[in-house]
């Protein structure tokens, strides 16, 4: 047995904050909502998708952000992303080191969340 790949990674939200989901993860991050299967729409939250990356929002109950826990997403141009946030009013951590060969950063969804983005160096 052996794992071959990732199919999602999920991320917690508050409930009935979609609409900020969606502001963030679409206008600021440039992912495309995708359709939750009928089964699960009742239970709120949102799914994304940007290339082969899925990324799915789940409403917790007692929702507290992942200030340690996070995603790592590999970006092109992180400082022009890095402005638009930062210009939004997004909360952002730029004062992380270069790691095996990428610039990197944090920023913190409107629920307090981090991701990490990753930049390839030259």
């Amino acid at each position: 047995m052996k794992i071959l790949s990732v199919d999602h990674i999920q991320i917690a939200m508050p409930s009935g904050e979609e609409e900020k989901a969606r502001s963030f993860y679409i206008s600021m991050l440039g992912f495309t909502e995708i359709p939750k299967p009928i089964e699960l729409v009742k239970r709120g939250g949102a799914w994304f998708q940007s290339e082969n990356v899925q990324l799915h929002l789940g409403v917790e109950a007692d929702f507290r952000p992942a200030r340690k826990a996070h995603p790592a997403f590999i970006v092109e141009d992180l400082e022009t992303l890095l402005v638009k946030v930062q210009r939004a009013g997004y909360e952002t951590d730029t004062s992380q080191p270069a790691l095996d060969g990428y610039k990197r950063a944090h920023i913190f969804d409107p629920f307090g969340n981090r991701i990490e983005l990753m930049e390839k160096l030259g």
